[in-house]
């Protein structure tokens, strides 16, 4: 099950899924105010969204699964697993933490869209998202990106910046017993590697790996590397596999 960051939607797993598909039924999703998904009145909290995914897996009748998430999709993994640990098989924890950024910081970024409009901060955003070469190097990806941000409902983005503003899910992971591999873009600046190893540390059982000329969205910039560390992990705790 993979889950998406602030501001994206399930394509940012195209390159990654093909690395599974043949062992493993893939499941990706748009959460709530972003994609296809519908966007109902904000704010939002970080329950709702793994709510939201507990009640997709009930449709699906999946039982268990692995949980993939990158950024607020990692918190919403953490959420998830913390509440309903029995149907959490492993964790892949990407470019998070158990608390995002300060008050301060998510009140400005939701004042300026709500008044400004997503183009005012795409560029900062997108800034973080990526390593510097990836608009050089990936230019008409990096538009596409760009336009998959500004697109999106503001009220759906913001819902979602108070969902991270509001959580602090550090005791609640704390309690998480699934095997975790937290993984980190080496060039991140929404969630840097410092920050990221800090989760890792408060999993009991997590190891810590990074993606090299990564930033933000690993999975975008490096979907090869990060498959196969996620693929590696797996196999190392997958009971099937000890």
């Amino acid at each position: 099950m993979f889950i998406n960051s602030l501001g994206t939607d399930w394509r940012i797993w195209d390159e990654v899924v093909p690395h599974f598909e043949e062992r493993f039924r893939v499941v990706r999703y748009d959460k709530r105010g972003h994609g296809l998904s519908d966007c109902p009145p904000a704010p939002y909290l970080i329950r709702d969204h793994a709510q939201d995914l507990a009640g997709l897996l009930d449709i699906l009748s999946i039982e268990t699964a692995v949980l993939i998430g990158i950024s607020v999709g990692g918190m919403i993994a953490q959420d998830f697993a913390a509440a309903w640990p029995e149907r959490v098989q492993q964790l892949v924890l990407c470019d998070t933490a158990a608390k995002i950024g300060t008050a301060e910081m998510w009140n400005g970024r939701i004042h300026t869209l709500r008044t400004q409009g997503m183009e005012s901060l795409a560029d900062a955003i997108l800034s973080r998202w990526f390593a510097p070469d990836f608009g050089r190097q990936s230019p008409a990806a990096y538009r596409g990106y760009r336009h998959m941000l500004t697109r999106m409902p503001v009220t759906g983005y913001t819902g979602t910046c108070e969902a991270i503003r509001d959580a602090d899910l550090t005791e609640a992971t704390r309690t998480i017993q699934a095997p975790a591999l937290v993984l980190c873009g080496a060039e991140d600046g929404a969630t840097t590697p410092e920050v990221v190893r800090g989760l890792a540390a408060l999993l009991p059982n997590a190891c810590y790996e990074e993606i090299p000329n990564a930033g933000h969205l690993p999975c975008v910039e490096q979907p090869e590397a990060t498959a196969v560390c996620i693929n590696q992990f797996l196999q190392r705790t997958s009971p099937n596999e000890r």
